[in-house]
């Protein structure tokens, strides 16, 4: 997609030096893709602090470590 934004220059230096990226776009885009993450990551901390934890009937660690071992 193409797109036309007046974003400030300062913010725009900030994403290229943080990112990496070889030029705006690439830029932009690594920028955008991390912010996508951490948004997801947050709406599913949320989630999970909003519902019980319950362990399985007969749940054991070190029946999930050995199974963990065996892949």
């Amino acid at each position: 997609m193409k797109v036309t934004a007046l974003i400030p220059d300062k913010i725009v230096n900030e994403v290229k030096q943080y990112t990496g990226g070889k030029n705006l776009t690439e830029s932009l885009i690594l920028a955008l893709k991390e912010w996508v993450s951490l948004k997801k990551i947050k709406d599913l901390n949320n989630e999970i602090s909003s519902k019980s934890f319950e362990f399985s009937n007969g749940f054991s660690a070190n029946k999930v470590r050995e199974r963990n071992r065996n892949r």
